[in-house]
């Protein structure tokens, strides 16, 4: 796709890739060079915070035991209401999609780069890639993967195998991409890679 999205003036890039792949490196990079961002791992915290109508709605559905002594959202008290419970974690996506990605289409139409990166990990999970103009896949290996996010965030193998198995495969990840950057090897092998994506998407966005 290489056409503006219908729905926004903005040429948008929606930059994904399995957990540990390295998303924040990458846009770290592009922001770097004065590209906006909208993150929906930001944009889902934003959703949630202390009076807002996300969280009032959540309460009103499970209650003051998803809070801290704050008020505010307890995630991991969440994530144990929803673990193995497929009804209510339905219920929280019914609250929270929605919220989430009026939040991200607003936020996206007020950009003011050349074009402008989503960032999302569940991108082709939650079909985001409707909204965007090109997809942009950060690719490591599997091994990598569980490698570079125990390292990162400790925890335990099992957990985060799970979560990468509730992504969708690497090979289908690949398969729907438009552009691929390789991030398995070091920060001066990745920086060529965005300086030239960089220099395409500019062109791109400006026809």
């Amino acid at each position: 796709m290489t056409k503006r999205n219908k729905q926004n003036r903005a040429f948008i890039i929606g930059l994904t890739g399995g957990i540990g792949c390295g998303k924040t490196t990458v846009t770290n990079l592009f922001q770097a060079k004065g590209i906006d961002v909208v993150d929906a791992d930001v944009v889902a915290r934003e959703v949630v915070v202390l009076g807002s109508s996300g969280l009032n709605a959540l309460v009103s559905e499970f209650g003051n035991a998803i809070l801290n002594e704050k008020r505010e959202l307890n995630r991991p008290a969440l994530r144990e209401l929803v673990f193995d419970n497929s009804q209510a974690k339905q219920t929280v996506n019914q609250i929270l999609h929605p919220l989430i990605r009026e939040s991200m289409l607003n936020q996206l139409a007020n950009t003011r780069s050349q074009y402008c990166i989503l960032s999302a990990a569940l991108l082709f999970e939650n079909k985001l890639q409707t909204l965007v103009n090109r997809c942009l896949v950060v690719d490591i290996t599997e091994s990598q993967q569980l490698e570079r996010t125990l390292s990162r965030d400790g925890g335990n193998a099992n957990t985060i195998k799970g979560i990468m198995r509730a992504q969708v495969t690497r090979e289908k990840r690949l398969a729907l991409a438009d552009d691929i950057i390789d991030n398995s090897k070091s920060l001066t092998f990745l920086t060529p890679q965005v300086d030239a994506l960089h220099l395409k998407y500019a062109a791109l966005a400006s026809k």
